[in-house]
C-alpha cells in the first residue's frame, strides 16, 4: 500500500493529478515532485543549507507548491509573501527573515524589483520576466536529475499581520525529520476534520496561499493524495462550477465567502451540483449565526468551524454540535488547552468573560527576533491572540470579540462582533464594521460603517431602517449612534477586516480607553 507523502505517491502513481492550476492545467505528482527536486538541488547549489530562508512572491499555482516542497525537503524556511504588499514592505520581510533567495511572479514585477535590490541577481528568480531576475526554470536546471543531496524537513515561516508595528515571523525549530513522510501532527490535524489519506477527497483552494491555514490545507491535501484545485481569485459562481466539475469534497473557507455564495440568485445556486461536499471548514473571522444556519440548510451538516492561530492550539465544532450551541467555536482539540483568564492571570469560571489563552501540547514558538512580543502574549505556558470570550458549563468556547476592538462606553463593555453579526443579517447589508469613536462624556460611542449590497445606496432612510431593525434584536446601549457607508470595506482576500483603517482617523491625537 502506498504511504502518504508527495514523493511516495509520485513514485507509486506518478500520473495521478496533484494540482489543478487556476487556468485548468493539471500537474501530476510525478511532475510536481520532479520540480521540487530540481529547485531543491538548485538552492543547495547556491549554498543554501538547513535553517536558511527563501521568500516567495507568487500567486496560487503549482509553481508556488513546487517551491514549497523544495524548501520542505531541504530544511529551509519558506516565507510566502502577501502579494498586496509594496516593495519596501517585501524588502523588510526579505531582510528580517535573512532570505538567501527570492522567487517572484512577473504579475508583481514592480514590487519585486524594489524588494529584490538587497539580493544579488544570482539569488533572484522569476516566473515570467522581471528585469534583473533569472527565470525560475533555470533554478537547478544544470544540476543532475534526482533528489537533493541534503534532505531534512523544512518549515513555513509565515508573518503575522498584527495590529501594531511591523509583522513578525512565527518561526519554529526544525525537527530534523524525514521530509518524505507526512508529519504525525499533519495526520492528526486532518483527522480533526475526518480527512484521511487516499479517501477520495478533492480539495478546493479559494484563498491566497500566503495564509497559514490555506497553505497548510493545500500542502496536506496533496500529501494525502487529495487533488488540490486552485483558484486564482475567488468568485462565488466559479467556486460552484469547480465543485460540480471536480466533485470537490472539502475546502477551507471564510464567512465572507459564505455570504457571497448565499447572495447568488436562487436559480444560480440550484443549478450546480454540490452533493459531493463532505467538509466545508471555516475559521479566521466570526460568522453571523443566520449565515451559518443558511449554509447548513443548503449544504447539509458538513460545515465545520475551528478557532486557531499560527502560534498553535485551538478548538473545533461540527454542524450538529453548533446547532445545539449556536455561536460556539467548539471544544479544544485533543492535546490543546484553552482557558479564559482575568486581567490578573487567574482562571475564570464558566460563563465569565475574559481573555482567551491557549496552548498546544508542550509545543513552543517565538516571534522571530521579537522576544518582547512573544512574552507579551503569554501567561505562564499559555498564549493569547487578544480575543475575549467565555467557556460554558460544558467547556465550549464562545468568542465575544478582540480585546483591541472592544468598546467601553459609559463604563460598559460592548462587543462590536455581536452588533456586526446582527447587521450582517439585514438584506441591504453586504458587509459591516462596528467600532468605537471618541465621545466627550462616555469615552466612546458606537460607529457602524456599512457596505450596502449592489443596487442599494446609503441614505438617511436606510440608516433609520437599519437602526430600527437592530432595536428589535439588541439592547438600546448596543445600538450605533451613527452609520456611515462605504463602497467596500478594507478586507484582505482571506476575509480579515482591517478595522484600524476605518477607526484610526477618528482617534488621531487622542488616546483610546483600551
Amino acid at each position: 500500500m502506498t504511504a502518504p507523502g508527495l514523493w511516495h505517491i509520485a513514485a507509486a502513481e506518478p500520473g495521478l493529478t496533484a494540482v489543478v492550476d487556476p487556468d485548468g492545467g493539471e500537474v501530476s505528482y510525478g511532475s510536481l515532485a520532479a520540480a521540487a527536486d530540481r529547485y531543491g538541488r538548485g538552492l543547495q547549489a547556491m549554498g543554501l543549507r538547513p535553517g536558511d530562508s527563501v521568500v516567495v512572491l507568487l500567486p496560487n499555482g503549482s509553481d508556488l507548491m513546487a517551491m514549497y516542497f523544495a524548501a520542505m525537503q531541504t530544511g529551509l524556511y519558506i516565507v510566502p509573501v502577501n502579494w498586496h504588499l509594496v516593495g519596501p514592505e517585501i524588502a523588510y520581510l526579505i531582510s528580517d527573515s535573512g532570505a538567501k533567495a527570492f522567487v517572484a511572479s512577473s504579475r508583481f514585477a514592480e514590487a519585486a524589483a524594489v524588494a529584490g535590490e538587497s539580493l544579488p541577481a544570482s539569488a533572484r528568480f522569476s516566473v515570467g520576466e522581471i528585469p534583473g531576475f533569472q527565470p525560475l526554470s533555470s533554478l537547478g536546471a544544470s544540476e543532475p536529475v534526482g533528489r537533493p543531496d541534503i534532505r531534512t524537513a523544512g518549515a513555513p515561516m509565515l508573518y503575522t499581520s498584527g495590529t501594531t508595528g511591523r509583522p513578525k515571523g512565527v518561526r519554529r525549530a526544525l525537527t530534523g525529520a524525514d521530509p518524505d513522510d507526512v508529519p504525525a501532527a499533519g495526520i492528526w490535524f486532518f483527522g480533526i476534520f475526518d480527512l484521511k489519506p487516499f479517501d477520495g477527497h478533492v480539495h478546493l483552494c479559494g484563498s491566497p496561499l500566503y495564509h497559514t491555514a490555506v497553505l497548510n490545507f493545500v500542502a496536506l491535501s496533496i500529501q494525502f493524495g487529495h487533488t488540490a484545485v486552485l483558484m486564482d481569485r475567488w468568485d462565488a459562481e466559479e467556486m460552484l462550477r469547480l465543485i460540480a466539475k471536480y466533485r470537490v469534497t472539502h475546502s477551507h473557507m471564510v464567512p465572507t465567502q459564505f455570504r457571497r455564495l448565499l447572495a447568488l440568485p436562487e436559480d444560480v445556486r440550484s443549478s450546480y451540483d454540490v452533493s459531493s461536499w463532505r467538509a466545508a471548514i471555516h475559521g479566521a473571522a466570526p460568522c453571523p449565526l443566520e449565515v451559518k444556519r443558511r449554509m447548513i440548510e443548503w449544504w447539509g451538516p458538513v460545515v465545520t468551524e475551528y478557532y486557531a492561530a499560527t502560534e498553535g492550539g485551538g478548538t473545533v465544532i461540527n454542524s450538529v454540535d453548533w446547532l445545539r450551541k449556536p455561536g460556539s467555536v467548539g471544544l479544544p482539540w485533543p492535546g490543546s488547552v484553552v482557558k479564559v483568564l482575568a486581567d490578573d492571570g487567574s482562571e475564570l469560571p464558566a460563563g465569565e468573560i475574559g481573555t482567551v489563552y491557549m496552548r498546544m501540547g508542550a509545543s513552543t514558538f517565538e516571534y522571530y527576533k521579537d522576544k518582547a512580543k512573544t512574552q507579551a502574549g503569554r501567561v505562564r505556558d499559555l498564549f493569547t491572540l487578544g480575543d475575549i470570550g467565555y467557556l460554558d458549563e460544558d467547556g465550549y468556547l464562545f468568542l465575544c470579540d478582540r480585546k483591541a476592538d472592544m468598546i467601553i462606553s459609559g463604563g460598559v463593555n460592548i462587543y462590536p462582533a455581536e452588533i456586526e453579526g446582527e447587521l450582517a443579517c439585514h438584506p441591504a447589508v453586504a458587509d459591516v464594521a462596528v467600532f468605537g469613536i471618541p465621545h466627550p462624556d462616555w469615552g466612546e460611542e458606537i460607529k457602524a460603517v456599512v457596505q450596502p449590497v449592489d443596487g442599494v445606496s446609503g441614505s438617511p432612510e436606510l440608516t433609520a431602517e437599519l437602526l430600527s431593525y437592530l432595536a428589535t434584536r439588541l439592547a438600546k446601549f448596543k445600538l450605533p449612534r451613527t452609520v456611515d457607508y462605504a463602497a467596500e470595506l478594507p478586507r484582505d482576500p482571506n476575509g480579515k477586516l482591517y478595522k484600524r483603517r476605518l477607526r484610526d482617523p477618528y482617534w488621531e491625537g487622542q488616546e483610546r480607553a483600551i
